[in-house]
């Protein structure tokens, strides 16, 4: 079942970047018109999708680290143990 709906969106990459765009702008005008922001703790809460943009920043940055980790750290040559 699962396998089927990631096939059916693979297939269908064009259609699935515009419908996760699409996604993205309406959490970002939600939180723009909708979420009351006279009681933001920090100043930087009263930006219309501040939060959005701080969740995909931070997103990026763990998949960026992690491949770098795993290249430079975890990564070893196939031939490590027969030395």
């Amino acid at each position: 079942m699962i396998v089927r709906f990631i096939e059916f969106f693979r297939n269908r990459m064009a259609l699935t970047i515009r419908a996760s765009l699409v996604v993205l702008a309406l959490v970002v005008l939600a939180d723009a018109f909708l979420v009351s922001k006279e009681h933001a703790h920090a100043a930087v809460e009263r930006i219309p999708g501040f939060w959005s943009a701080f969740g995909f920043v931070a997103c990026v940055l763990i998949i960026v680290v992690s491949k770098w980790f795993g290249h430079r750290g975890i990564m070893t040559r196939e031939d490590y143990y027969d030395d």
